[in-house]
């Protein structure tokens, strides 16, 4: 017989929770204190916006705000402070950080809960490569604050003293799977699917003739790639193709990658961050094929931010990083859940 889980306002149940909900808050001081000493404006951003966020494969929650005659606007509740805080940059603030609830539906596991807290922070007119600088001195702090050597996940460990690796995706590619990734981007940063395919099949991977070159970059990464990263110390997996990174600019050096990074600890993906984009005709450009996308795959699409396209015009350059709060603390105090490291988690509905 399947015994439902007592809930999580009972007392034995909050007993067991509450040694990883004082660490998180600890972890939480530290960091703000951290940024605090480094000049960060820490902000706050309004939840309700005209637009969720345009990529593809990320699902909103949508409401409506409704006037006095009763007529109805359509809002969201955003899936990252992202679109706000660069308004912010473009108003005029420098370094800004953000702890911003967000929420994102179709998301609920061991890993991943319908609403979670994001901490974003900016450098404008500072490159990418300070963020993996970052990275690497939070990790540490977590872990130190926690009163932990290593940040742990399932049996998994990290050591948080060591510099996170730092890999291309091409070089993750041609690694763990075997195969010449940027052999199948033109010069431009267009993909070449039946390139990618080829080279799949040659690897002995599973193509489905509907996949896109999206979905078969996807399957290597989430099936080959990303099974090894962060183990022993943090993996900064960088470089991604132009057409994986709707919100960064091309990378100098090479216009078929990008400048986007992810962290990942543990084998758990923690942060996903950019040399942000700054050109508003071509980020517009990017959301209309994210949402040509999402509307292929999942028959919907969400409007864009005309405020954010004309913030862009006035942003200044800026390098941007999204990390995932909770699982953060989950490593450094060997959760297992990422329920267990928040205060009220939102009530289990039937699926």
């Amino acid at each position: 017989m399947n015994l439902k889980p007592s809930p999580w306002w009972t007392p034995d149940v909050h007993a067991d929770r509450r040694p990883f909900l004082l660490a998180r808050n600890r972890i939480q001081a530290a960091l703000r204190g951290w940024f605090a000493t480094r000049d960060f404006i820490e902000v706050d951003t309004a939840t309700l916006q005209v637009s969720p966020g345009n990529e593809a494969h990320l699902h909103a929650f949508a409401t409506a705000a409704i006037g006095h005659s009763g007529e109805k606007t359509p809002l969201y509740l955003h899936t990252s402070p992202e679109f706000a805080c660069k308004k912010l940059l473009a108003a005029g603030e420098r370094r800004i950080a953000c702890f911003a609830h967000v929420y994102r539906n179709r998301e609920r596991g061991p890993l991943h809960h319908p609403e979670f807290t994001m901490l974003e922070w900016y450098r404008a007119g500072e490159t990418y490569d300070v963020l993996m600088e970052d990275c690497g001195a939070l990790l540490k702090l977590a872990a130190e604050v926690a009163g932990v050597p290593q940040l742990t996940y399932r049996g998994a460990t990290c050591d948080p003293g060591l510099a996170p690796e730092r890999l291309t995706v091409a070089d993750a590619f041609r690694r763990h799977a075997g195969i010449d990734l940027l052999a199948t981007i033109d010069p431009d940063g267009a993909t070449d699917r039946q390139r990618l395919a080829a080279a799949m099949r040659a690897a002995g991977l599973r193509v489905a003739e509907d996949d896109t070159w999206a979905d078969l970059f996807s399957r290597v990464l989430v099936e080959k790639v990303e099974p090894g990263l962060g183990f022993g110390r943090a993996t900064i997996l960088c470089e991604y193709p132009v057409a994986e990174a709707a919100l960064a600019r091309p990378a100098p050096h090479d216009r078929r990658v990008a400048e986007r990074f992810e962290l990942y600890a543990c084998g758990v993906e923690l942060a996903n961050a950019f040399g942000e984009l700054t050109d508003a005709a071509e980020q517009r450009r990017r959301f209309e094929l994210e949402m040509a996308e999402k509307a292929r795959v999942y028959g919907e699409t969400y409007p864009l931010d005309e405020d954010f396209l004309a913030a862009l015009a006035i942003m200044p350059e800026a390098s941007g990083i999204a990390l995932g709060f909770d699982r953060l603390v989950m490593l450094a105090t060997g959760a297992q859940r990422i329920d267990q490291v928040i205060w009220a988690p939102v009530a289990e509905t039937v699926q």
